[in-house]
């Protein structure tokens, strides 16, 4: 990634959440930015991988980062 570094405009913590939870909780995060903004998500839940580009296509959404550290994935979520 080099040294461009990802601003996100919010930041949520869900890992150790289970599905549906870490949706549940980006969704409400989703609503409080504006079009165009950023979500960063830190997620545990394996079932994210398939979870999350699924309901940001159905929203929209653009995942324009997606990582994975230690066991902690991160998704960089632009609204639509």
């Amino acid at each position: 990634m080099g040294l461009f570094k990802m601003k996100a405009n919010k930041i949520i913590d869900v890992k150790g959440l289970a599905c549906p939870m870490p949706i549940v909780r980006t969704k409400k995060a989703m609503d409080s930015v504006a079009s165009g903004e950023i979500v960063e998500v830190h997620v545990t839940d394996k079932g994210a991988l398939s979870d999350f580009p699924a309901w940001a296509n159905a929203g929209g959404h653009t995942i324009i980062e997606q990582s994975e550290e230690a066991g902690v994935f991160k998704f960089f979520i632009k609204k639509a």
